[in-house]
């Protein structure tokens, strides 16, 4: 049975059910190079610690490994730094190294160090939809190029991430599809009594629509462009629902407050167990995000293995791939686009679109992930 090394900053919800299957079709080791556990579980989007309610690390052979950084943490280069990786990855010996993520020093140390010596894949989601100053754009195609010389190949998510690869010196021979993918069958399971008891705790009838927003509550996903649209729309039959916490979290809320704005309901952070329900309660999932940085939104993976209508903006890396007007609709990152948008959703059969977005989602499955890593490592 052929080695796979995988090479990670921590443990996350999207990536462990993927581990489980590969270790069941190959030897599997994976590095979470971060650290220990109080180094992980804190998040900075949602301004707490964060312990998933489903299990990460059973089923798969895995390894926290020491981090000397002097400040750890992910949301910098050198906030990851581990002095005995390269060893203990050679004394597992690995047949293909898979790195999730190249912007810490070790994981760019561990494609520079096996460069040539085994194949080093990777695994990343950044687009180029974020517009940056020239300069800017200069510098980083510069950097990129050099760290993209140094892999074999690049497992790219979705249209928006393999355009990112092209532009930055990978041809199309190195560059293999892996969807980006969610539990769909947790997510798509029947949850209809949990839905109408949100529904009925909230005040909200079987006959009205309601929005749904769930993730971080901070600047680059635009909840307080969200709330503007929804003032604006102005009706009696339609709710909106904030579920998580973050940043503008008291801004919202004192806002919707202070303007007496009908209809809106906040949550706190809800743990993966509960938010198949929480999907399945809404009529329509919205996704506003002006970035920077919404290189994906697997959270419209979610709604849509939920059976939901979506809307989110142009800003966000999945649009291209998942949604367009048989499913939801697409918007301009402005408040009057996202209004136009959500008064013609409103006035159409949420319902069929949910129905199609569930079809659509069928195949962004982790199955279809792992039959291609599988099939990667034993050609």
């Amino acid at each position: 049975m052929k080695k796979l090394a995988i090479i990670i900053s921590h443990p996350i919800q999207y990536y462990a059910p993927v581990f489980k299957l590969l270790a069941q079709q190959c030897e599997l080791k994976v590095f979470y190079t971060l650290g220990t556990t109080e180094n992980i579980n804190y998040d900075p989007g949602f301004k707490q610690n964060v312990i998933w309610d489903i299990d990460l690390l059973e089923g798969y052979d895995h390894e926290f490994i020491e981090n000397t950084a002097k400040k750890p943490g992910s949301q910098n280069f050198m906030g990851i730094k581990n002095p005995k990786i390269i060893k203990l990855i050679k004394a597992f010996s690995p047949d293909a190294l898979l790195v999730y993520g190249w912007s810490y020093f070790s994981h760019l140390s561990i494609i520079w160090h096996f460069k040539g010596k085994i194949p080093v894949w990777f695994r990343g989601d950044s687009t180029l939809i974020d517009n940056q100053p020239w300069i800017k754009r200069k510098i980083r195609k510069a950097i990129l190029t050099l760290v993209y010389k140094n892999i074999d190949i690049a497992f790219y998510v979705g249209k928006a991430n393999k355009a990112y690869f092209k532009t930055f010196g990978l041809k199309e021979n190195k560059l293999i599809f892996v969807p980006h993918a969610v539990d769909n069958i947790r997510f798509g399971t029947d949850r209809k009594n949990e839905a109408l008891t949100i529904r009925n705790k909230l005040g909200i009838n079987l006959d009205e629509t309601l929005i749904l927003f769930a993730g971080k509550l901070e600047s680059k996903k635009s909840p307080d462009l969200l709330l503007e649209a929804f003032k604006q729309l102005n009706r009696k039959d339609v709710h909106l629902l904030f579920v998580g916490n973050g940043e503008l979290e008291k801004p919202l809320k004192s806002t919707a407050s202070d303007q007496k704005i009908r209809n809106v309901h906040f949550l706190d952070f809800q743990n993966q167990t509960k938010m198949p329900a929480i999907y399945q309660a809404c009529n329509l999932y919205c996704l506003p995000s002006r970035g920077p940085g919404e290189t994906w939104g697997l959270a419209v993976n979610e709604a849509m293995a939920a059976g939901k209508a979506i809307l989110i903006s142009d800003k966000v890396g999945c649009a291209i791939d998942l949604v367009d007007a048989s499913n939801g609709l697409i918007f301009d990152i402005n408040e009057q686009s996202l209004l136009s948008s959500l008064q013609v959703l409103i006035n159409n059969d949420l319902k069929v679109m949910g129905e199609i977005s569930g079809k659509k989602i069928e195949n962004w499955n982790f199955n279809n992930q792992v039959a291609v890593l599988v099939n990667m490592l034993n050609g």
